[in-house]
């Protein structure tokens, strides 16, 4: 069966669903949210036509491609337009805002100095200053980042700050020359950026300490960020609890629930499909599929329990995975969210890596075993030319095989198969994109404007692939249309990882590209890879 025709209708369905939960946000963010829902929309809607045009074996020519694209972009500019003048309108309320917050409690503010005083003014706004879900806390704000769900657009639309007078007096009071010193207070969203200067060498110590400080006076009602501006100096970032911890709604919940036994029903049909059968023709044969399903299932199974036991040691909590079903391949993997904040870039790592970890070793010892047991009469046949499909298989099966290898057809374990879907959806989980395991892992180690660099560095390499491979476009556009954002900042981003976390990351990205990469012709010639 062709993978794309079953994943055309699933991506189209998951980007209508996405869209829809971005506006029943939008909405309770005002005019603001909704402007900047519009110009999403407008960015989507020419793919979202082509793939439902496409599912029903529609195909649009280039002419009228480039007719949506010319709509599409004459809606973002108009909306555009419209936002800028919200956004003015907003930017009055905020200087009104900073104005009558500085009147009242002028006896509490030193004067800044005169190099502060130039750097900050009161033309800073929520334009320039915001913490994103997705790219910027370090405060490189573009109008679309965010750090608890919502976009600049839409949390600009309060005028400023939701913070409590009082609340806010007592917040203040948690600062001080030893550890963080304020200058400004921006309103954002429903909370506050405190723009200032570091007292201590040690970040860490500076946000367990205003931590602490911070739940003595308020309890658990604030979470606390130590990010980075866009000129790369520190500030506080406050946000109500009840914006930064965001269960997953009970609809989304049953959401995973379906897709999981539709993953487990496709990965059967492909265990099937392997047999030489059909479980839709042939449904009593259900047994005979079951052992290769519990071995692909179970590899996803370590896989979602790395992540679980490692967000578990950091007292996170993770939403359901997402797993995403296809006839061709069973599964492509799964994705899931964070849902409370991270401590740390350490912990976002280590919570990245987990999955993969386990459940990319898992596969790679199935597949060595298959390859030791290949050569019984249980043996399934497949081409010898799919071994050049992967630079690791292919060197492992050649290292193992031998010159079996080059036959026009070559007899495999089924074990074989089921190390190597897992080990093929390990390796996509570890493309550093957005809040794939691998975007994780380089926003930990290399922070978040890197990790958006490699966003559109993998996205690109997917579209390139896709000229031979269709899969890889539609993986492409999962990640567009789902996954693209950057993960929330930590509480702490200041602090780096250590040198054992930064080589794991290599070693990863390294491993995937191992998976991914095909045995370029000239090497399966050299060493016999494959039918050539």
């Amino acid at each position: 069966m062709n993978p794309t025709v079953n994943l055309t209708p699933i991506i189209a369905l998951s980007g209508l669903v996405v869209l829809a939960w971005g506006y029943w946000r939008a909405r309770q963010q005002g005019q603001a949210g909704v402007l900047g829902w519009l110009q999403s929309v407008s960015l989507i809607l020419p793919w979202l036509v082509f793939l439902g045009l496409f599912a029903t074996n529609t195909y649009l020519n280039a002419a009228g491609f480039v007719l949506l694209l010319t709509v599409s972009s004459g809606i973002y500019i108009a909306v555009g337009r419209v936002a800028r003048r919200v956004a003015e309108e907003e930017r009055a309320a905020t200087t009104k805002f900073q104005q009558t917050l500085r009147s009242e409690n002028q006896e509490d503010w030193a004067a800044p100095a005169s190099a502060v005083e130039r750097e900050i003014t009161e033309e800073t706004t929520l334009d320039t200053i915001a913490i994103p879900d997705k790219n910027d806390i370090d405060v490189d704000i573009d109008e679309s980042s965010e750090i608890d769900g919502e976009s600049s657009q839409q949390k600009s639309a309060t005028g400023s700050s939701q913070i409590d007078t009082d609340d806010l007096k007592a917040i203040r009071g948690i600062f001080g020359i030893d550890t963080f010193y304020v200058t400004d207070i921006v309103p954002y969203g429903k909370g506050a950026i405190f723009k200032g200067n570091l007292r201590q060498q040690d970040a860490s110590k500076v946000v367990q300490q205003l931590q602490t400080a911070l739940q003595q006076e308020m309890g658990n009602r604030y979470c606390l960020y130590l990010v980075r501006d866009r000129e790369e100096k520190p500030s506080v970032v406050l946000l109500p609890d009840s914006t930064v911890n965001q269960p997953t709604p009970a609809t989304f919940k049953a959401l995973a629930a379906t897709l999981l036994v539709a993953t487990v029903g496709m990965v059967m049909e492909l265990a099937a499909n392997l047999f030489g059968f059909s479980l839709t023709v042939n449904p009593e044969r259900w047994w005979e599929t079951v052992p290769f399903a519990t071995g692909v299932l179970g590899t996803l199974g370590l896989h979602e329990f790395g992540h679980r036991w490692m967000a578990g040691k950091y007292r996170v909590r993770l939403s359901p995975a997402f797993l995403i079903p296809t006839l061709g391949l069973g599964t492509l993997g799964s994705l899931n969210r964070i849902e409370s904040p991270v401590p740390h870039r350490k912990a976002l790592f280590d919570i990245a890596i987990a999955g993969p970890a386990l459940g990319g070793l898992s596969s790679l010892v199935l597949l060595a075993i298959g390859l030791l047991l290949t050569g019984q009469p249980s043996d399934l046949y497949v081409p010898g030319v799919l071994f050049q499909s992967s630079l690791l298989v292919g060197g492992l099966s050649r290292s193992i095989l031998g010159p079996q290898l080059q036959a026009e057809v070559v007899g495999i374990h089924p074990l074989v198969a089921v190390g190597w879907l897992g080990l093929l959806v390990t390796a996509l989980s570890l493309l550093p994109a957005g809040q794939l395991d691998g975007g994780r892992m380089v926003q930990a180690v290399y922070g978040r404007k890197i990790a958006d660099r490699t966003t559109f560095v993998s996205i690109a390499f997917l579209a390139l692939a896709a000229l031979g491979n269709q899969v890889a476009l539609y993986w492409a556009l999962l990640i567009l249309l789902i996954a693209r954002d950057t993960e929330r900042p930590p509480q702490d981003e200041i602090t780096e990882t250590d040198s054992r976390r930064d080589v794991l990351a290599l070693v990863a990205l390294f491993a995937m590209a191992v998976m991914l990469l095909p045995v370029a012709p000239i090497v399966a010639e050299r060493f016999g890879i494959g039918l050539v």
